[in-house]
């Protein structure tokens, strides 16, 4: 029982130093490139990473972060707006969901640019950079999330700022709580991915 307990200290403790070390790497990365809608530079694209979406609409979340689209549009802050999710029927197909959404609130169909491979967060930058040759981008998704967006797509070469979305914090605090605490976790998987430079799980083609 007591090597047990031995192993499972150890384990707690290295997990404990890499979830710091890729919180350090995020904030390090993010450091100035967190910015308010309003003070967003212009850019040649805006990315919309996905969230959840339902056959009738995107859900709370997902509708925040396009929202935050159609102003950077609105104040020509973007050429084109590339709305990333996961594009299976499984999933109802969100980019199709986020372009359907974007167009009903003026923005032009050409403007917009489907990504159905970005199935995480690290899909969509390898992609943005892989298959749609972006090097300078604005990201849009929620606050707690925005800063390993940059992270990873400063890794991969893509010079990237972020718009963190704060509406949905009040609007729906209990799943922003939940998300929030769960995104420490997250830098595990971004450390691995990023170290081992893994192809996307659709391809780049």
């Amino acid at each position: 029982m007591t090597l047990v307990r031995r192993v499972v200290g150890w384990a707690l403790i290295v997990g404990a130093l890499l979830i710091g070390a890729g919180l350090t790497h995020v904030v390090v990365a993010s450091v100035g490139r967190v910015v308010d809608v309003d003070d967003a530079p212009a850019r040649p694209a805006a990315i919309v990473l996905g969230a959840r979406a339902h056959p009738w609409g995107p859900s709370g979340f997902l509708a925040a972060r396009l929202d935050l689209a159609v102003t950077l549009w609105e104040d020509d802050k973007v050429e084109s707006i590339v709305v990333s999710g996961d594009g299976r029927a499984a999933s109802n197909d969100e980019p199709a969901v986020m372009r359907r959404y974007l167009e009903e609130r003026g923005v032009p169909s050409e403007a917009i640019v489907e990504d159905p491979g970005g199935y995480d967060t690290y899909d969509t930058c390898r992609r943005a950079r892989d298959t749609y040759g972006l090097t300078r981008v604005t990201v849009l998704t929620q606050d707690y999330h925005v800063r390993r967006v940059i992270a990873i797509c400063r890794w991969l070469g893509v010079d990237a700022v972020g718009v963190g979305e704060e509406r949905t914090r009040s609007q729906d605090p209990v799943r922003w709580a939940k998300a929030f605490a769960r995104e420490p976790f997250t830098y595990l998987k971004m450390e691995a991915d990023l170290l081992s430079d893994r192809e996307p799980a659709a391809g780049v083609g």
